[in-house]
């Protein structure tokens, strides 16, 4: 494998985690609510996946475990904050300390054991393509998932009636509850969707990216979900790719170290998060420029596009 093949993957490998659990939480807000215990999810799904993967021998049934603890993680904050009407943004950060203390303890006992990598599916013929087939074509299933999850996010927003309804809730809850659409069931189910994405990331670490387990392997991954959600300005594909320059930026400062560039590790660290304040300036601008050059008459039922 060519040096370049060999970053290409990394690449992938980095930037899979990102995407998936993006997905989720971008699902998650379009309903209109906002969850920041991505982080606590995602490591709750790494420490299930990988009991899992070890107790029954198969790293599929490892996967499905980190999609069900992240499913379960994401239900306790959808009672606290939909039942409850608890504070979102206190719930979240809760959920992503108490996340992290959980899955330290009952990971403890997995520590320093080898982990069960999930396997590679080679597409006949496209594997053989010079340089990108066996990288682009020769990945495991949660890379694929991740493929299939833009697809069906972008296409289940703008093209389904079911998402047509979840961004009204988003836009305005009242108007939606007027229009006799089941607001609080619907937001329990892109939690719920937002909560399995970020298990099956979690789930990606431990499988895939670094078949251990480790305390707090998820590296803060999950607050840069958060960034890279609105880094995408609330869009599937943007959030692809998006997700992949932000991997590519952390595989980066790993290279730049080992090639002895002067660049400092800090920096590389903190571009995707700078990036993040400059697309947010750039969508407030545009924003505030859409609504000076609307009529008066348009200008107070104008609603400005999530």
């Amino acid at each position: 494998m060519s040096i370049f093949e060999a970053i290409l993957l990394t690449v992938i490998t980095a930037s899979t985690p990102l995407v998936i659990a993006a997905l989720g939480e971008l699902v998650t807000e379009r309903s209109g609510v906002l969850n920041l215990g991505v982080e606590g999810m995602m490591i709750m799904g790494a420490v299930a996946a990988f009991a899992g993967a070890q107790m029954s021998g198969s790293p599929y049934v490892g996967m499905v475990c980190g999609i069900a603890a992240g499913a379960l993680f994401s239900l306790l904050f959808a009672f606290l904050t939909l039942t409850l009407v608890a504070n979102q943004v206190a719930t979240g950060l809760a959920l992503t300390l108490l996340g992290l203390g959980v899955s330290g303890m009952l990971g403890e006992a997995y520590v320093s054991m080898p982990g069960i990598r999930l396997g590679e599916i080679v597409i006949p013929l496209l594997s053989d393509i010079p340089v990108i087939g066996h990288v682009l074509f020769g990945q495991d299933l949660i890379f694929y998932l991740s493929i299939a999850l833009v697809v069906g996010v972008s296409w289940f927003l703008f093209r389904s009636r079911a998402g047509l309804k979840l961004r009204a809730i988003g836009d305005s809850h009242a108007s939606a509850h007027a229009l006799g659409i089941q607001v609080i069931r619907t937001r329990y189910l892109a939690v719920m969707f937002g909560g399995a994405c970020a298990g099956l990331a979690g789930a990606q670490l431990s499988l895939v990216y670094t078949p251990q387990w480790a305390e707090n392997m998820s590296a803060g991954r999950g607050w840069i979900t958060l960034a890279l959600v609105v880094f995408a300005s609330w869009r599937p594909w943007r959030v692809f790719a998006g997700g992949y320059l932000f991997g590519a930026v952390t595989i980066l400062q790993l290279h730049a170290q080992a090639f002895g560039l002067g660049i400092p590790s800090q920096f590389l660290s903190m571009l995707p998060y700078a990036a993040t304040i400059v697309v947010l300036i750039i969508i407030s601008h545009n924003r505030r420029t859409t609504l000076i050059n609307t009529p008066a008459s348009l200008g107070k039922a104008f609603v400005p596009e999530r």
